[in-house]
């Protein structure tokens, strides 16, 4: 029997739905709407265009939008000064550098300018740090849309064997944290694991995330196994995951089509941290303000 499919629109809609929902009576308790500040150096296309998209589903659910664009010889130090504006910027809840920076710009070294509680991309060292302690704070956006297509779909993942395929700060990495934390057996996998095929074949829970077309086959994956596929490849076929998802649907129980599966997830999870943000800042203020009377 065939696998069902996980409709990552159409759940990346209900979350978008539910934050602009939830924006709305945030104001409506008397508080400014959220916002998003999105920094862009330099003319890259492909970012200037991921950046446009971000803005815009910020303001369909609400979220005021901050757009800086810096050009493409800015200095180091203007972008630092942007940053430490920002940061502390009542307006602003989150706050979004746009990587990867022109060479001129150490994008890293900047990223440890942005605090935890407006990391909303959830990717600097800080909010590593409280992931992999399980402290609260903002969780990275990518894999937090992997867990909530898990969540939505009901996958029982306490004590499921979960695999990772990829080791990345932007995925494998904060992805394990976040199964382990739900109290999934973790392995994951890289380009130097040993029979990689026989430890894929035992995952319950599949998650791919490596960058290249077709990787993983059918045969690798367990009958009845949950398989999302984070990859997303340009091919002379069009666009396709790290899985093989003709021969993988075959025998999953579940699996995420590419496209439309896991990418439309990451906006829509960046826009629930906005207002996460937003809201814990909120919290804060009035606890600030008891302790002061």
């Amino acid at each position: 029997m065939a696998a069902r499919i996980i409709d990552g629109r159409a759940i990346a809609q209900a979350v978008r739905d539910e934050v602009k929902g939830d924006v709305a009576d945030f104001v409506a308790q008397g508080n400014p709407a959220p916002g998003l500040a999105t920094v862009l150096v330099g003319d890259d296309p492909a970012s200037a265009v991921y950046i446009a998209s971000k803005q815009k589903a910020s303001a369909e659910v609400g979220i005021v939008g901050f757009d800086h664009r810096l050009a493409e010889d800015a200095a180091h130090e203007e972008v630092e000064t942007l940053l430490r504006e920002l940061a502390v910027a009542r307006r602003v809840s989150g706050i979004l550098l746009q990587l990867p920076t022109p060479r001129q710009v150490d994008g890293g070294a900047l990223t440890t300018l942005i605090p935890p509680g407006k990391d909303v991309d959830g990717l600097t060292p800080l909010s590593a740090g409280l992931l992999a302690q399980g402290r609260p704070g903002l969780r990275p956006c990518t894999p937090s849309g992997v867990m909530e297509l898990l969540r939505r779909h009901e996958v029982p993942l306490q004590g499921a064997e979960a695999v990772v395929v990829g080791r990345s700060d932007l995925v494998g990495r904060p992805l394990a944290a976040l199964l382990l934390a739900a109290h999934a057996t973790v392995t994951v996998c890289h380009s130097r694991t040993r029979d990689l095929g026989e430890v894929c074949r035992r995952a319950d829970v599949l998650v791919a995330a490596v960058g290249r077309p077709r990787m993983i086959p059918g045969d690798w994956v367990k009958p009845g196994a949950a398989v999302i596929d984070v990859g997303i490849n340009r091919t002379d076929d069009g666009l396709a995951g790290d899985v093989d998802f003709e021969g993988a649907v075959e025998r999953a129980g579940l699996i995420t089509p590419v496209p439309g599966g896991v990418g439309p997830m990451t906006i829509a999870m960046l826009l629930r941290n906005t207002l996460l943000a937003a809201k814990a800042s909120a919290a804060s203020q009035v606890a600030a303000g008891a302790a002061w009377n």
